[in-house]
């Protein structure tokens, strides 16, 4: 008997696999559809992003210059540049257009970059368009040159589509009681489970980045082994810096983003956040959060 209990948490976490991957063939979509929705996705966000680009250039003047072709950075991000000086107080509205008339309902992250690096110039979160003060870094004045305008798109899970298979439930079902007498059996005998091992679940949620994970709902920081709970301010500029990561910002950026709504803006707040956030994050050896001289900040997530 003791063989078959010596580690009941694996038991649990394989038990806990087969049952996702069931889970899988059960409700997930098929991958030639998958593939064919992130396409259709990918050309929708293309021809959304082209016709900004294109009236930012008619509001600056411009109706003769080509439209340079949009990059896909990754699944969910895509960048095109803007060669010239453009209206960013123009860029919220004229992008929310564009992706509506392509039926895109995702949310969205946008940062305006200097062409060919990766200090952040600008930056919006979709919400802010119905925030009191609207987008932050309005009126703010910009050097004439060439601008790399990027969104990141905040994928959704696809709808479960589950018709076909329901002579699979059972077994489902079955793998389930299994997965359930094996974790009841690990918590008796072992109450204290590592955060690793949350993160390793297949239903873990919230951002990931590196060894760590941010719910910014519960606002709670698991970083490896360790568990915290973080203040809203705290919360707030980890997931700045989480959707901006490997980019700097400007310290600037970082205090509008994440200070703005309290009226009154202390300079010094960035630095003591961050050293609070260095501290909780020094058990994960992915993450780095580094001062860039006379700039600001940039964290630094390994693969």
């Amino acid at each position: 008997m003791s063989g078959s209990y010596n580690n009941p948490l694996e038991s649990a976490r394989n038990l806990s696999f087969v049952l996702w991957v069931l889970t899988g063939l059960l409700f997930g979509p098929k991958p030639a559809i998958a593939n064919n929705e992130a396409i259709r996705f990918a050309e929708k966000a293309n021809l959304a992003l082209r016709r900004t680009a294109h009236h930012l250039r008619i509001a600056n003047g411009d109706s003769i210059s080509q439209i340079p072709p949009v990059r896909q950075v990754s699944a969910s991000t895509f960048s095109i540049k803007v060669d010239h000086l453009f209206d960013y107080e123009k860029l919220p509205d004229l992008l929310k257009q564009s992706l509506e008339m392509q039926g895109i309902t995702e949310g969205y992250n946008v940062a305006v970059t200097k062409c060919g690096t990766e200090v952040l110039q600008l930056g919006y979160n979709f919400q802010d368009l119905n925030q009191k003060g609207g987008i932050p870094c309005q009126g703010r004045q910009r050097e004439e040159g060439c601008y790399d305008v990027q969104v990141s798109f905040i994928m959704t899970p696809p709808v479960a589509q589950g018709s076909g298979s329901w002579w699979l439930l059972p077994f489902g079902g079955a793998l389930a009681g299994l997965w359930f007498i094996a974790w009841t059996r690990s918590r008796s005998k072992d109450a204290t489970v590592n955060a690793s091992e949350i993160l390793a679940a297949p239903a873990a949620t919230g951002i990931g980045f590196g060894n760590s994970i941010l719910d910014t709902q519960n606002q709670t920081l698991i970083s490896d082994t360790a568990t915290h709970n973080l203040t809203y301010r705290e919360t707030k500029l980890l997931n700045l810096f989480v959707t901006h990561s490997n980019q700097i910002l400007e310290r600037d950026f970082i205090l509008k983003s994440v200070w703005e709504d309290e009226g009154i803006i202390v300079g010094r707040s960035v630095d003591v956040f961050v050293s609070r956030l260095r501290k909780l994050l020094i058990k994960d050896p992915k993450v780095k959060i580094t001062a860039v001289h006379s700039i600001g900040y940039k964290m630094e997530v390994l693969p």
